[in-house]
């Protein structure tokens, strides 16, 4: 069994953050370890507080774990301070071989921002050299990167390191979600169907399922389909539990 590291913050809800990771990463074959980010007050219509755990307690997590596992991949979701951003970056800088995914968590879906542009330069400058995949929606390339076209926003993050950029088509209207994923090669492009509805956690269920993909030792476009997919039904199977977003169902059962 494969073992991924998921950094990310707390969403008491379970829609997103480290329990989604968790449960994307079981259900796709694989077991999660954890390193926690920031705790949230939050639900499921949006974020009202972000508090980021201690720097050094942060980095002691990552080491404790880090001499006691062999992680296979490793998934980057909220960040929540500048701090933790250095000590992610230091941490995967001593993970040459793995691959790592990072879904780059910039405002909640309420509208909260939830990245600095502190934060966010620290990503962009000492994070994005050592990921295999940055897994942006539009919105989310173009506030990175300055870019409109989302061709220009993935050219611009791999100037910056990134290996290859999946930008997510879920902001843009039709019917059908148009993914797009860059590399060194060129373009390709995922259509799914839209579904109804608004979602919360879709993002951390994707890359924490490529994680997991990558993990087993796919190639990234295999990896990169079977996560979509897995992900389309898990929104397609949402349940919603308050009054906000629906929350993706990554683990069914009797």
């Amino acid at each position: 069994m494969k073992t991924i590291l998921a950094i990310g913050g707390h969403d008491p809800s379970g829609g997103a953050g480290i329990q989604a990771d968790i449960e994307a990463i079981a259900a796709n074959g694989g077991h999660a370890v954890t390193a926690v980010t920031a705790l949230t007050v939050q639900d499921s219509v949006d974020v009202a507080r972000i508090e980021p755990v201690d720097v050094e307690l942060f980095r002691q997590v990552l080491e404790t774990l880090e001499n006691d596992v062999s992680f296979d991949a490793i998934k980057i979701g909220l960040i929540g301070d500048t701090g933790i951003a250095d000590a992610i970056a230091d941490f995967v800088h001593r993970q040459p071989r793995i691959p790592v995914v990072l879904d780059p968590v910039l405002a909640a879906g309420g509208g909260r921002e939830l990245s600095s542009e502190a934060i966010r330069a620290v990503m962009l400058e000492k994070l994005l050299p050592h990921v295999r995949l940055v897994t942006p929606n539009l919105p989310e390339a173009q506030r990175l990167t300055g870019e409109t076209e989302a061709g220009a926003c993935a050219a611009r993050l791999m100037d910056l390191g990134a290996g290859s950029v999946l930008v997510t088509g879920g902001h843009d209207g039709g019917n059908a979600v148009i993914n797009r994923w860059f590399d060194a090669d060129g373009e390709q492009s995922f259509e799914w169907e839209r579904l109804d509805g608004e979602y919360h956690g879709s993002g951390c269920t994707l890359a924490a399922s490529i994680a997991v993909f990558l993990a087993r030792e796919m190639p990234i476009k295999l990896a990169l389909r079977l996560a979509q997919a897995f992900t389309h039904d898990a929104l397609a199977k949402a349940e919603r539990i308050g009054r906000g977003q629906w929350i993706p169902r990554r683990i069914t059962g009797a």
